[in-house]
């Protein structure tokens, strides 16, 4: 761990957490979803938060990703403190630099493939044709070329992530959130996508955060986070490294 943390000094610090706190009221009784939770990860890195369900990993993502509050504590993404944005703040910071990639997908089913990973770009104001042609070669991407104008309906559920997946991609953010990208697919479309998040994060330097409870799927990572019971247990790298 030593020499990785030796290499990692010259790197960019793209998102800081600091002593982040998560309290929920459940009747009269006070429940830590996270407590105290502190860590940097630099630009360009796959960093994944591993834990069982109800560890706290996927509250810590929300957070992350401003979609939930904090209880205290705060965290800066770019050097901004998204913890102290308000709502409109954060929906034009997560517009320019955030990417999601979800579980259940959340592709729209009245829309082929192009229509759904182009919607980003229709938020950013980006001309119809510029919009369609972006589309277009995100999809041939992640290997789609053959499904541009199916509906998700149409799809297996593998063929549905890969349309979130240049969804994710296709604004060209700076961080991108994957909250159980493989939860609902079987082991061989699971390595799939895990090898085209990667890829594709890779060629342009972009940073991963994502959630998983399979150890097998944090092992695409450069950087696991281990959360139990609203903690950090454990920080190591990814990749084959055992420890």
């Amino acid at each position: 761990m030593e020499n990785s943390i030796e290499t990692n000094k010259n790197k960019e610090v793209i998102i800081e957490v600091n002593d982040v706190k998560k309290v929920y009221k459940i009747g009269n009784e006070a429940v830590k979803a996270l407590d105290g939770v502190s860590f940097t990860i630099n630009k360009g890195d796959f960093c994944c938060l591993l834990g069982t369900s109800g560890s706290g990993k996927s509250t810590l993502l929300n957070i992350m990703a401003g979609i939930e509050k904090a209880t205290s504590g705060e965290i800066r993404i770019k050097n901004q403190v998204i913890t102290k944005m308000g709502e409109n703040q954060l929906a034009k910071f997560r517009q320019k630099y955030l990417g999601f990639v979800f579980q259940a997908y959340n592709l729209i089913n009245s829309l082929n493939a192009i229509e759904n990973v182009e919607m980003p770009m229709i938020f950013k104001e980006v001309p119809k044709s510029k919009r369609v042609k972006k589309a277009k070669e995100l999809l041939i991407t992640v290997g789609l070329k053959e499904r541009m104008t199916h509906k998700p309906t149409q799809m297996s559920g593998g063929q549905q992530q890969r349309v979130g997946i240049a969804r994710a991609f296709v604004s060209d953010p700076e961080v991108v959130f994957a909250d159980e990208p493989t939860g609902n697919l079987d082991s061989k479309t699971s390595h799939e996508i895990m090898t085209i998040i990667k890829k594709m994060a890779e060629e342009k330097n972009q940073t991963i955060v994502m959630v998983t409870h399979d150890p097998t799927m944090a092992k695409y990572a450069d950087k696991i986070i281990e959360v139990h019971d609203g903690k950090i247990i454990k920080m190591y790298d990814g990749g084959n490294k055992n420890e």
